[in-house]
Parts: C-alpha cells; sequence; structure tokens
C-alpha cells in the first residue's frame, strides 16, 4: 500500500518544477491538496493517480492536471519498477484556464494522453525547457519558465479531444486554419478577419474571447514553433529561417526569438540540434 504520510505542500510560487526518477516504493498524499495547479507528465515507467472512485495509471506520454483543493494521492503504479515525471505546481494566468478544460477522470483530476501524438516529442522537451529555465541563474527565469509553460498548455489544447466541443466558433476554427497556413505571409488583423467574413475589431474580440489569446500573439506563436523546427531540423541560416516564417529583418526576429524562447536562435540550435544532448 502507498505510504499515507500527508507530505507538505511545495513551497508558495507561481511556479514550482522538478524532474523525477522514482523507483517503486514512490508514494505521496497530501489530504487537503494545494492552493495551485499541479501538472505531471510521464516520461518512463508508469504513475499511478488515486480518486474516490479508485485510481487510474498513466504511461510515457500522459498528462494530468490536479485542480486545487483535490486530494493529492499519486506514486509509481503497483507492479512498475520506476516512474519518470515531470512535474510543475503553477498558477495560471487568467487567460490559461480555457486551455485547462481537459477530460475528467474523477471531480478535481484531468488527463490527457498525448501517447502517439506528433506534438508528444515537443511537449517533452518544451518541458524540461520549463523546468531548467525556473532553476537557471536569469533574474527572469520565472517568466521565462512561465513563457515556456503556456507553449506546452498551448500544444495541449491543440491535442484536447474536447476543444471542439466546447463550442468554438467556426469562424475562429477557420482563421486558426488560416494563420497556421500563411504564417510566413504578412497578415493584418484586417487580412485574417476579411477571410473570416467579420471586421476587425468584431473579429479581435471573438477570437480572443475564445482562444485566450490575441491574433497577433497567435500568429507570432505559430511562427516561432516553426522556426524552432527548422533551426532544430535544417542548416538554415537564421535570416533565411527569419524570412520563412515571415520575418524580413533577422535582427527584430532575434530579439523576438530570444523573448518567445529564452536563447537567441543560434544558442536554441546549438542546445537542440539532433545529438546536442
Amino acid at each position: 500500500m502507498p505510504n499515507r504520510v500527508n507530505h507538505p505542500a511545495p513551497p508558495p510560487g507561481a511556479l514550482v518544477t522538478g524532474h523525477f526518477r522514482r523507483g517503486p516504493r514512490y508514494a505521496i498524499h497530501r489530504e487537503p491538496g494545494t492552493r495551485d495547479w499541479l501538472l505531471i507528465y510521464t516520461r518512463g515507467g508508469h504513475g499511478r493517480h488515486g480518486h474516490a472512485q479508485g485510481e487510474f495509471i498513466t504511461s510515457p506520454g500522459d498528462l494530468v492536471l490536479v485542480l486545487p483543493g483535490t486530494r493529492h494521492d499519486y506514486g509509481t503504479a503497483r507492479g512498475a519498477r520506476r516512474w519518470e515525471l515531470l512535474w510543475a505546481h503553477f498558477i495560471p494566468r487568467p487567460d490559461w484556464l480555457p486551455w485547462l478544460d481537459w477530460p475528467e477522470v474523477a471531480p478535481g483530476l484531468r488527463h490527457l494522453a498525448l501517447r502517439g501524438h506528433e506534438s508528444a516529442p515537443r511537449l517533452a522537451r518544451r518541458f524540461r525547457d520549463v523546468i531548467r529555465l525556473n532553476a537557471g541563474p536569469s533574474r527572469q527565469r520565472e517568466a521565462l519558465a512561465l513563457n515556456a509553460l503556456e507553449e506546452i498548455l498551448l500544444w495541449c489544447d491543440l491535442a484536447n479531444p474536447r476543444r471542439e466541443t466546447a463550442g468554438l466558433d467556426s469562424r475562429v476554427r477557420r482563421s486558426l486554419e488560416f494563420i497556421c497556413g500563411h504564417f510566413a505571409e504578412p497578415l493584418p488583423v484586417a487580412r485574417i478577419a476579411a477571410h473570416c467574413g467579420l471586421s476587425p475589431s468584431r473579429f479581435a474580440h471573438l477570437f480572443r474571447a475564445q482562444t485566450g489569446e490575441t491574433p497577433q500573439r497567435y500568429l507570432e506563436l505559430q511562427r516561432f514553433n516553426r522556426a524552432r523546427q527548422l533551426l532544430e531540423f535544417t542548416q538554415e541560416p537564421v535570416a533565411a529561417v527569419a524570412r520563412s516564417v515571415g520575418f524580413e529583418n533577422p535582427f527584430y526576429f532575434t530579439l523576438r526569438f530570444k523573448r518567445h524562447s529564452g536563447a537567441s536562435p543560434r544558442a536554441w540550435r546549438r542546445r537542440h540540434r539532433p545529438g546536442a544532448r
């Protein structure tokens, strides 16, 4: 049976993170839960998550959200030799909340399975970035780590099976597809709005209300997601990468990339190219 000692909560803060590799006896129990949210990503082995009706087992690629005030009862799954987990206690920004509407396993316990999903490898790398940035020496470490966590939650939202049934307006869906298909081109809000048959002001309001992001912010996220892929898997010069994602000025691209990713394009390429780890 798991250890029923009531473990203390982590220190308060906007973000507390960690990467654990634990053996078969690992178990955590916090009867009152915590005041923040807990995100757990299973990277290896198998985890166990208990709730009032029983428990469920996680495998590599599974994510679990534990809501504030929900009992913590988790550990290495029975019969498993190990559990490797990346975790983050966090206080979500208000505009993150729509992205956290995952399928519910039990009251206060949500689950998203990314096994085999195309975004799973990228998400795992980004989660390690969250932990690394949050433990780094930079004065802006928490802000950088929260920025990386926001990207993870966006990728999770794309994989969320409830996303389409959550009432997303068809015009917003059309705009998302348009942005993803044309992000290398100049995309003022008026052009995207015209594609959806809306005025710029009505479109901007509807887009923000349904996605939690401004159209410009979402466009920039798509551009930098693609830029990171090109930097990791091609040898294209930074200036060429910048042009391919819609930035004619490579110096401005570098400035914005560093703000989003916590490193310059060249530093990102050195750190993430295949074989660098």
